[in-house]
């Protein structure tokens, strides 16, 4: 070998190492790099079964196994379109570059899944790759689902095949060069989908193996919770520590206990994941208002354990834009305390005040209460401005309680005054939010 072409096999040996490892910088660490320990295959686990509906299940119908599995995963909200047929696709998704919709997952055969083989659909779950070998974008969380096991995810499909056909197409994505190239998913995905069944972890007991899979895998809270790298992959060197999705802001669900999960008591947790609501930390909204209602509120109760369990152990990570406490209880009287913003105090006097009260303690229900929420002691304002925008409803034993949608009745302006008014009033540092910023929040909400 001559001179130059040492000098070539040199240049291109050091542009493959650069390559490498620009990857795995990117890529960073899995979701439970972390936890450390001796992994095992599900078949060689003896500790338990992670996988799969819980007990009082063992014994049901594949279908009634898949249809929890399906719960646990989430699948209905992404795949409805509000007032349509369940799991009828058609759900518009905002993104920065276009619009993408949900496809329809009923065994229709013309616009649906109803064509798919099993391993077709375990290649749709856990590869990202749909039955015509397109690619699919990562909105579908495939990334999380490739953690799923063969058998639960076929269990998902058998309940989704006994449900009514819907001939329902989704309407073409909107999405802007170069989002718009479907193949260019091959390398995303060869990058940051690990394509890997979930693998218990023998250092750890069997109930944080059960919340690990559950959160992990079905429930993939990292998707909401977790920022995104460069490659608008999870970056797991912020595990949970909180990131802005469609529109909302997914709080911080580490163990860190000034900005996180670490001051929250078990209890705590189990009535927000239950329920949708925890004293003296506030209800779920938007999204996980969603995930309440159709997917953690219907998990047995050892499941939501397990994910507690899980939860505990995830490393601290400080959010620096959150404060590390909240604010007292405000004066009950409208004369005293923040009165920064007049516009916004009057929109609170005459839409909000009569069932959150003056204090923040609301007269009609605890969960209207907004005293020690993370929402208003958020100075970004973001989940405030979404809860008036497009008002809330928590489903519980005692019934409904919501809050109506105001997002028509007042202009951006006056939704960014109200919101600054919250924030000043109940919270730890008023918001600066102007009618610019909730024109941007009304547009990345789903539709």
């Amino acid at each position: 070998m001559n001179r130059t072409m040492r000098i070539l096999a040199g240049i291109v040996v050091i542009a493959i190492v650069a390559v490498v490892a620009g990857v795995f910088i990117i890529r960073g660490p899995g979701p439970l790099d972390f936890a450390g320990g001796t992994k095992v295959a599900l078949a060689d686990d003896r500790a338990g079964k992670p996988t799969g509906a819980p007990a009082k299940l063992e014994k049901a119908s594949l279908v009634e196994r898949g249809e929890y599995l399906a719960k646990a995963a989430d699948c209905m909200v992404c795949h409805t379109k509000p007032g349509e047929k369940d799991y009828a696709g058609g759900l518009a998704f905002k993104l920065p570059f276009g619009t993408l919709y949900s496809t329809n997952i009923t065994p229709d055969t013309d616009t649906g899944i109803g064509n798919y083989s099993d391993q077709d659909f375990l290649n749709a779950v856990q590869r990202g790759k749909r039955h015509d070998g397109a690619r699919l974008y990562p909105a579908m969380p495939y990334t999380s689902y490739t953690y799923m096991s063969d058998e639960d995810v076929l269990a998902v499909k058998a309940y989704l095949f006994s449900l009514p056909a819907v001939h329902a197409r989704a309407p073409d994505n909107t999405l802007s060069f170069p989002f718009n190239q479907r193949w260019a998913m091959i390398f995303w995905s060869a990058v940051f989908n690990p394509d890997t069944r979930f693998a218990p972890d023998t250092s750890k007991s069997p109930e944080w193996n059960r919340g690990a899979y559950l959160a992990e895998a079905l429930a993939h809270c990292g998707e909401c919770h977790t920022p995104r790298n460069l490659g608008f992959a999870l970056d797991n060197r912020k595990k949970f520590a909180g990131a802005i999705t469609a529109g909302w802001h997914a709080f911080n669900i580490s163990s860190d206990k000034a900005t996180g999960l670490g001051n929250w008591s078990d209890q705590d947790l189990i009535s927000y994941l239950s329920l949708g609501h925890a004293p003296g930390h506030g209800s779920a909204s938007g999204p996980m208002g969603e995930a309440v209602d159709h997917s953690f509120s219907q998990f047995a109760p050892e499941d939501i354990r397990a994910i507690v369990a899980y939860l505990r152990s995830v490393p601290p990570v400080s959010s620096p834009d959150l404060p590390a406490t909240t604010a007292p209880v405000a004066p009950a009287s409208p004369k005293e305390g923040a009165t920064a913003d007049a516009r916004g105090k009057k929109v609170f006097a005459s839409a909000c005040a009569s069932c959150h009260g003056w204090s923040g303690e609301s007269p009609v229900s605890p969960m209207a209460t907004l005293t020690g929420t993370w929402a208003v002691n958020d100075p970004a304002a973001t989940n405030v401005a979404q809860i008036v925008i497009s008002g809330t409803i928590r489903h519980t034993p005692e019934g409904a309680l919501s809050m109506p949608a105001f997002g028509k009745a007042y202009s951006d302006d006056e939704i960014a005054a109200v919101a600054n008014y919250v924030t000043a009033r109940f919270g730890a540092k008023g918001s600066n939010l102007t009618a610019k910023d909730v024109a941007e929040l009304r547009g990345q909400t789903a539709e």
